[in-house]
């Protein structure tokens, strides 16, 4: 197994702490992705061999920013000419983006138990001992900034209370000090419908019903009463109603790239998380979405009150809820240039 994968350079023989990140990131603003193996002690399930995936683009010698987003984020965030397809974030790294790739590195990786591999409880701590590993390998000793969006500000926490000489900075999006009870007992209910599907042997189409409460506790009854205010119709000598068209495509998308166990292992690891706010020693921006029912705004305010000094809470106002950061790009753009750049007021 390689650090850089075949696709930008030759194989080269895996190493414990690899090549340096000015061989694994070409010259230029060429992207490079590869993979390491470390031997990871989860909080729950002890050590384990573990695969970390990850992808880098930008300037060589620029400041690296590591991007995390929800569970179904991965290492490509966006497209690069030795990468073209189109990645999960590509709208916030952009030419002129607060993430700019001619003025920083963005670096992205799979979450451990992403590849539905590891079937163990994995906690966000392991997630952040993840990190710090694979900039061991990488050898980058600190990032410029983290910036987590859903789970991905759930790992930044946790990096910046263990491993708080890794970063200089986190920008946490929709993310919270603990998991709020309300989202917890959805999730779980969730898991429950996967649960069912594996008794019928229909693991696809429990997963497909998980992905489709999922969407609704993502979005608003705002948006949900703009796009789908239309009225049911009889199918089959049954009622349809006018979002089910939308509902069954989100997991039908969703199943053909998500494996069972990865979902079910990082749906449980969302509940798993903790950290006390104290313990988060970097600057840190908490961006709070009104009317997201997963992080609601009193638990980002909560956190910014134990965060103390080393904290600031920005309050976006969106009919997109939990999935904001995925839909506003304008808006979010303007409050990473803030938190990052400090270049005037965010809008």
């Amino acid at each position: 197994m390689s650090l850089v994968e075949p696709a930008v350079s030759p194989p080269e023989p895996l190493q414990r702490f690899p090549v340096p990140a000015e061989r694994a990131a070409p010259a230029g603003d060429a992207a490079a992705r590869g993979s390491v193996e470390v031997d990871l002690a989860l909080r729950h399930a002890g050590t384990r061999r573990v695969r970390l995936a990850w992808e880098i683009q930008g300037a060589a010698g620029a400041p690296v920013v590591l991007v995390a987003g929800g569970i179904s984020a991965h290492r490509h965030v966006a497209s690069s000419s030795a990468f073209p397809e189109r990645g999960w974030v590509q709208d916030l790294v952009a030419a002129g983006r607060a993430l700019d790739p001619a003025h920083c590195r963005i670096l992205a990786f799979d979450y451990v138990g992403a590849d539905g591999r590891l079937d163990a409880p994995i906690d966000t701590a392991d997630q952040a001992d993840a990190v710090a590993a694979l900039l061991d390998a990488l050898r980058i000793p600190r990032l410029q900034a983290f910036v987590g969006y859903s789970y991905g500000a759930l790992v930044g926490l946790q990096l910046a209370a263990r491993h708080p000489a890794r970063l200089e900075r986190l920008v946490a999006v929709s993310g919270a000090h603990r998991a709020h009870p309300y989202a917890a007992a959805w999730r779980a209910l969730q898991r429950r419908a996967v649960a069912l599907g594996q008794l019928q042997c229909a693991d696809l189409q429990g997963l497909s019903l998980a992905r489709q409460f999922a969407m609704l506790s993502y979005r608003t009854e705002e948006e949900f009463g703009e796009r789908f205010d239309a009225p049911p119709e009889i199918v089959n000598g049954r009622v349809r109603v006018a979002a089910e068209d939308y509902l069954d495509a989100a997991g039908a998308q969703y199943v053909a790239r998500t494996p069972v166990t990865a979902w079910l292992r990082l749906s449980e690891s969302i509940d798993l998380h903790r950290v006390d706010p104290a313990a988060v020693r970097v600057p840190t921006t908490v961006v709070a979405v009104e009317g997201d029912r997963l992080v609601p705004l009193s638990d980002s305010v909560a956190l910014v009150e134990g965060l103390g000094r080393r904290g600031r809470l920005r309050v976006l106002r969106s009919p997109y809820g939990h999935d904001a950061f995925l839909k506003e790009t304008d808006r979010i753009d303007a409050l990473l240039r803030s938190a990052l750049h400090n270049e005037g007021e965010a809008a």
